[in-house]
């Protein structure tokens, strides 16, 4: 795996993954930024949330659940001192479908952030991360816009 980072201006740079996908990266005004991009640690959080995402739809498809929807909700509390590590990290997912089963969603939950979930794994390392969901069933859904009640 590869990444390229370069300096553009100021605070600012642009990241390249070995995908070749790109990402601005820049400080707040405070830091000498102008505000146009991610700051790094943001993108740290983002990965956690795209990994442990992609994780639980792959888990809750292969367990023929009819998943429609997976959202990441991500709070994070940074230590005080330099170096400013996430200190604490709570994940909520909110997964939709129609007539998910609990247990296999709080399953897809454990086993991301237990096993598969890299970045969920290597930032616990120096943060206690908690987890948490909730099912939103798009039946429940359906029969309120049928009934006009939506």
């Amino acid at each position: 795996m590869k990444a390229r980072i370069k300096w553009v201006e100021e605070a600012m740079f642009v990241a390249e993954g070995g995908s070749g996908h790109a990402v601005v990266i820049d400080g707040p005004p405070e830091g000498g930024g102008r505000n146009r991009g991610l700051r790094p640690m943001e993108l740290l959080l983002l990965g956690l949330g795209g990994c442990t995402a992609y994780d639980v739809v792959s888990i809750l498809r292969k367990s023929r659940q009819a998943v429609a929807d997976c959202v990441v909700e991500i709070t994070a509390e940074r230590a005080s001192e330099v170096p400013r590590v996430f200190t604490r990290i709570h994940v909520h997912f909110i997964v939709s479908g129609k007539g998910l089963s609990e247990p296999a969603v709080a399953r897809a939950v454990s086993l991301s952030a237990e096993k598969y979930c890299s970045a969920s794994i290597m930032l616990g390392r120096t943060a206690d991360i908690s987890h948490d969901y909730e099912i939103r069933d798009d039946r429940i859904r359906e029969t309120a816009e049928e009934s006009g009640n939506a």
